[in-house]
């Protein structure tokens, strides 16, 4: 049978999260619910935060993933939930319009700030911790760009300083020419995060059924007719695929591009700056290097991306890429880095523009998508939360149009 999407491996060699407790999520193994207010495809952290959404509306709700609850992109993230979008603001501006770009960056600054207050709510267990952006100069963006980026920041009323060269080294003994410091991100175990969220949505009623594969989505008097590889159909008034980087077949194109990302985490109370952890860092270069640290002391650093869909199954360049992660570091902070406790790999959706694709699927009847995220996983999802759940209870939200499928 074929499948609505594309099937495809998401991430390889189990990262630091899978050894960690209270991930887990009991699913049901078989469909006992067939016809539905919404159903959600997916349940990694963009399903688990609609849900979520949708709670208290009088709303039949099922969630439906292929794997296991959390089996894919989620548990590779390295949950640095930043409000800076991979492609700067001054940027952005010239490809979307100061006006809109400046609606985007703004909006990504309250996702994380709604993110941080649906956590304490509900009082989910994953270490959510809110913390500050560095952003380095490299080989990308120096100084004169830095410049230029704090002042479209404070245009659009984003609050960022700019660090020269002097005070980046008094500070944070860092040799590069500038950074921009910000105060609006944050970090958490991305698997106990999304656990915490399914949990909370199975309390208030909603299913989360694995191994169902759909194949075909039709329109039948009004709704949705959804096809499973067994041979069942569902009937939804509402779809919403979030399927993360398994594109929608029906919109993806050329456009969207898989690519590969490495990530490493060291022993628990490794030697580092005792900065780092109230920090996030990442600098101005292609591919560019990010790090943090973790409550109990690890450092977890990532890049080194390559425009391959399948590079990152390849266990001899997990080794080549952590040696590298590990001189980059150890160079940039000037602390010797050990022999990492995990290493792993994943695929990740990029878009021309950095941006996700979020809202009402081009020729389906109430059917979503949310998908390409880049190196906003978390940030994006709950944006896409907020979009699809209001488009879903009849309300307009003024930033549905900010992220079209193109």
């Amino acid at each position: 049978m074929h499948s609505l999407t594309r099937k495809r491996a998401l991430r390889k060699f189990e990262p630091l999260w899978a050894d960690t407790p209270r991930h887990a999520v009991r699913t049901q193994r078989r469909l006992t619910t067939f016809d539905v207010d919404v159903l959600i495809v997916g349940a990694g952290i963009s399903g688990a935060l609609i849900a979520n959404a949708l709670i208290g509306h009088n709303l039949s709700v099922l969630m439906v993933d292929r794997r296991k609850p959390i089996g894919g992109s989620s548990m590779a993230s390295t949950a640095m939930i930043q409000h800076e979008i991979d492609v700067p603001l001054h940027q952005l501006n010239r490809l979307r319009g100061t006006a809109d770009a400046a609606r985007i960056w703004q909006r990504s600054a309250k996702a994380v700030e709604h993110l941080a207050s649906l956590v304490d709510a509900l009082q989910i267990d994953c270490h959510f911790e809110r913390k500050n952006t560095l952003y380095l100069s490299g080989a990308s963006y120096g100084s004169r760009a830095l410049q230029a980026e704090v002042s479209a920041r404070e245009a659009a009323s984003l609050a960022a300083t700019l660090l020269p060269q002097a005070i980046l080294r008094a500070r944070f003994g860092i040799d590069r020419t500038a950074a921009i410091e910000t105060h609006v991100s944050a970090a958490a175990n991305p698997a106990q995060l999304t656990a915490g969220f399914l949990r909370h949505a199975q309390a208030n009623g909603i299913p989360i059924v694995e191994t169902v594969e759909i194949t075909d989505i039709r329109e039948v008097e009004g709704r949705n007719a959804v096809a499973t590889s067994d041979g069942r159909i569902i009937l939804a008034t509402h779809v919403v695929f979030c399927t993360g980087y398994e594109f929608l077949k029906a919109v993806a194109n050329k456009k969207h591009a898989i690519v590969s990302t490495w990530a490493m985490a060291t022993r628990p109370r490794h030697p580092r700056p005792e900065w780092l952890d109230d920090y996030l860092v990442w600098e101005g270069a292609d591919p560019y290097l990010y790090f943090r640290s973790t409550p109990d002391g690890r450092i977890i650093v990532g890049g080194e991306d390559e425009k391959s869909d399948d590079a990152f199954e390849d266990p001899a360049k997990l080794q080549a890429k952590s040696d590298i992660l590990r001189e980059k570091l150890s160079d940039l902070i000037g602390i010797r880095i050990g022999v990492p406790d995990y290493r792993w790999a994943a695929a990740f959706g990029v878009t021309a523009q950095g941006l996700p694709m979020i809202g009402r699927v081009p020729c389906m009847r109430n059917a979503f998508a949310t998908m390409g995220y880049g190196g906003n996983g978390i940030t994006f999802s709950q944006i896409a939360a907020e979009i699809i759940s209001s488009s879903i209870l009849g309300h307009a939200d003024p930033d549905a149009s900010l992220f079209p499928f193109v």
